[in-house]
């Protein structure tokens, strides 16, 4: 089968990888599946981007870049993501990645207006999302882990918006049949948490928070917590059922 392929678009600090591991870590270790091939490449450091119809999905991680930037990785990552969504190969795009997905779609990303949102955050589902494959088994309400300082003020055309909260209306968007993306981390864990708000104690202070009480509030993620792996498993079925579906067009051809 294809593999599903991880853009790694950041790095974490050195202090957090030394711990928890980096960016990809994290996210392969919320995915796993058992035959599950999986790639990643360093996009931000120039990692080559698969060609779409090589891949069974692909998720685009956060990073500490700002899609604002322009950067030219950025822009090249989001008409890239923008061609997954085209081809139908499922993508879920994760903070960084949501916001990406959003501009190559032809969305807005701002500064957001209400300021940072980190810690762990209840997050509501909307009716869309009881239909939807990938979030369809998630209660009304869900606690969800958060860093962010931007958001995407303006959805692409035809975006379905699934879930938010009052700082946040936008953290999960149906972006096509086959393309989510979330505000919120799925990939973090109560360690890693604990660990962003310990390192940026400093500037969290400096911007009006109190880091000892969001470290209070810091709880397990247990209904997000298989979001990636179930991702995965929606794109190993496409992928399989397209297979099957090129395999039966080869055998009627002969």
């Amino acid at each position: 089968m294809k593999p599903i392929f991880v853009a790694k678009a950041g790095d974490a600090s050195r202090e957090i990888a030394e711990t928890h591991g980096d960016f990809h870590d994290w996210v392969q270790r919320r995915m796993f599946s058992p035959g599950c091939d999986v790639s990643v490449a360093n996009v931000h450091r120039g990692g080559t981007l698969p060609c779409p119809s090589e891949l069974s999905g692909a998720v685009i991680t956060g990073s500490r870049a700002m899609v604002t930037d322009r950067e030219p990785w950025s822009e090249n990552l989001s008409d890239w993501a923008a061609r997954l969504v085209q081809q139908e190969v499922p993508v879920l795009g994760i903070c960084f990645g949501h916001q990406v997905l959003a501009h190559g779609l032809g969305g807005q990303v701002i500064d957001h207006p209400r300021g940072r949102e980190v810690g762990t955050v209840e997050i509501t589902s909307y009716p869309e999302a009881a239909v939807d494959l990938l979030f369809k088994r998630l209660p009304g309400v869900f606690r969800a882990h958060v860093t962010h300082d931007q958001t995407v003020v303006d959805l692409p055309a035809g975006a379905v918006v699934l879930a938010g909260n009052a700082h946040e209306p936008h953290h999960a968007v149906r972006f096509g049949p086959w393309a989510w993306g979330v505000q919120f981390h799925p990939e973090f864990d109560e360690g890693i948490m604990h660990a962003y708000i310990r390192r940026h104690a400093e500037t969290l202070m400096r911007k009006g928070f109190d880091p000892e009480s969001l470290a209070r509030k810091v709880t397990g993620t247990p209904d997000v917590d298989g979001l990636l792996r179930q991702f995965v498993a929606l794109a190993q079925r496409r992928a399989s059922s397209s297979d099957e579906g090129a395999m039966a067009a080869v055998e009627i051809g002969n």
